[in-house]
């Protein structure tokens, strides 16, 4: 069976693996205090222009969504985000498991819009009875979103104007930004998110690492005041921080980041070419490395023959949304295999 379900599938990158093995016997200090950390930290430092920002490693995206949002909000403040964001369908409460409310907005194409938001703050800031009710003080994106699209620079500029009038911090899930930033018709860079937000990711565990993601707090502003403390509290500490380092410190030399996400983003576009030659439609237009095909049951039965994608739940229509997902790590041959079979539709 060829995988097409999920673009962390396999372990990591070789490079990773080679410098872990290299550095194994290397002595260090502990908690994210080695050498490999900091050496990453001053990479992404220079890859997102900010000399300054503070940076820390955690091993997985629940955790790093966990983590920022409960070391920021007060216990009567809740998080903005679409009703299709992560934090709202996929991880299992995790936040509010912290005590707070999860504030689920409509989305169009898996994303926020600035309207919306807008209209949101605005009702609630003219509500008289807005002081008994959960208070919004922060808003969470996601870039590539769930669905696979992007927000353009100038969706992310305004979010942040609405964020900057309304004192709401701006966070941006990365998990899979190392494939948007690759993605063809992406307007925006790292250096726009950190100027943009005040708190976001950079995804590793599905873009080439073994595990681990990298918070980054990009401005002056304290907001990560006591956070390695909240962090350790919550028990997110990687006590050999240089797994997570070293994972990172290779990632961002020799722009292997950037190589690992046009690798993926170009085999997912061959398979949207391929489906697109047949006439088929898809749930959503997606220039990531995530593709939503709407497939005849006949050729979903056929398919999963052969491969692993995902299936939407069955409503009793006719056709079903799949989903085709690449990686870093997808071999073009697999995909030719799979070419060959849409071919036939």
């Amino acid at each position: 069976m060829i995988k097409f379900d999920c673009d962390y599938s396999e372990g990591c990158h070789p490079n990773i693996l080679k410098k872990m093995i290299d550095t194994n016997f290397v002595q260090t200090d502990t908690y994210g205090f080695d050498v490999y950390c900091q050496s990453a930290i001053q990479k992404i430092r220079k890859a997102c222009g900010k000399p300054n920002a503070r940076v820390y490693f955690a091993v997985g995206g629940t955790q790093a969504n966990k983590v920022v949002i409960a070391s920021i909000l007060r216990p009567h403040q809740g998080v903005i985000c679409a009703e299709s964001g992560h934090i709202n369908v996929h991880e299992a409460g995790a936040i509010e498991s912290d005590g707070h409310k999860v504030i689920a907005l409509a989305q169009k194409d898996g994303k926020l819009t600035a309207a919306t938001l807008k209209a949101y703050l605005e009702d609630f800031w003219a509500d008289p009875t807005h002081p008994h009710r959960v208070q919004p003080r922060m808003v969470y994106i996601s870039s590539p979103t769930e669905l696979g699209t992007l927000y353009s620079k100038k969706e992310l500029q305004e979010i942040s104007s609405i964020c900057k009038k309304y004192k709401l911090v701006l966070y941006l899930d990365g998990a899979r930004l190392g494939y948007g930033l690759q993605a063809d018709g992406a307007d925006f860079t790292l250096r726009d998110i950190a100027n943009f937000t005040d708190v976001f990711y950079i995804g590793g565990t599905k873009v080439g690492a073994l595990c681990g993601e990298a918070i980054v707090f990009p401005k002056d502003n304290n907001l990560d005041e006591d956070f390695f403390s909240i962090f350790k509290q919550e028990g997110a500490v990687m006590a050999k921080g240089r797994l997570l380092g070293i994972q990172f410190d290779v990632l961002f030399t020799d722009n292997l980041y950037e190589t690992v996400g046009r690798h993926a983003i170009k085999e997912a576009m061959r398979i949207k070419k391929a489906f697109k030659a047949k006439g088929i439609k898809f749930a959503v237009n997606s220039p990531t490395n995530q593709q939503f095909p709407i497939l005849p049951k006949e050729v979903i039965k056929k398919f999963k023959k052969q491969f692993v994608f995902d299936i939407a739940p069955d409503l009793g229509q006719d056709r079903l949304m799949t989903r085709f997902c690449t990686s870093w790590a997808t071999k073009p041959e697999d995909v030719d295999v799979l070419i060959k079979e849409i071919e036939k539709i």
